[in-house]
């Protein structure tokens, strides 16, 4: 799997050094059960305050009325691109406890969740590229939940496809390196990292 460049201060897991939001998705390339199953493991196992696991998700493989549902709560930036990947999921978080009390957590376990998800499916050699541009409202409906779950994210999944395939300006971001702060932007206290 090709990449654009990256340049890391420490060395970190390869999974976690592989993983990246590509748009182009192979169009033959299928997923089953099975193939998602270890990163939905992973997201099993992710922590959670007071073991909650305040997550669900609900996915869709290319070709079933659950992937043209997901896809089509997209904006069109995103649905041009993302309608290639293999498997679309929505991300979403149990926001109220059975008391109907907030579970004020609850997002950021799902991210560690999601989180997890990623990493495991780049390690079986998987892409995931998550998005927020979708209708959120809209999704909720479709899926019947209620007032106490929210659809945070969706995520589409599947293996790298041939960025010649996508538009003139999806290839450009494409080829964009990935970038980040330096740690010294986020991390301060007792330490000084570059």
């Amino acid at each position: 799997m090709s990449e654009p460049t990256t340049e890391h201060t420490y060395e970190i897991d390869p999974a976690l050094a592989a993983r990246w939001s590509p748009r182009a998705f192979s169009t033959t390339a299928e997923l089953n059960q099975d193939l998602l199953g270890p990163a939905f493991e992973a997201a099993r196992w992710s922590a959670s305050s007071g073991n909650s696991q305040p997550w669900s998700f609900v996915v869709g493989f290319r070709g079933d009325d659950v992937f043209t549902m997901l896809t089509d709560s997209m904006n069109p930036g995103n649905s041009v691109w993302a309608v290639n990947a293999s498997a679309v999921v929505a991300s979403i978080a149990r926001t109220h406890n059975d008391e109907g009390e907030a579970l004020s957590h609850a997002l950021y376990d799902l991210g560690q969740a999601v989180a997890h998800f990623s990493v495991q499916a780049s390690a079986n050699g998987l892409v995931v590229h998550q998005m927020g541009g979708f209708d959120a409202t809209a999704l909720h409906g479709s899926l019947g939940l209620d007032d106490h779950h929210a659809v945070v994210t969706l995520f589409v999944v599947g293996t790298l496809g041939d960025p010649a395939e996508l538009s003139e300006r999806l290839r450009e971001r494409e080829a964009k390196p990935r970038v980040r702060k330096p740690l010294s932007d986020f991390v301060s206290g007792s330490v000084s990292y570059p």
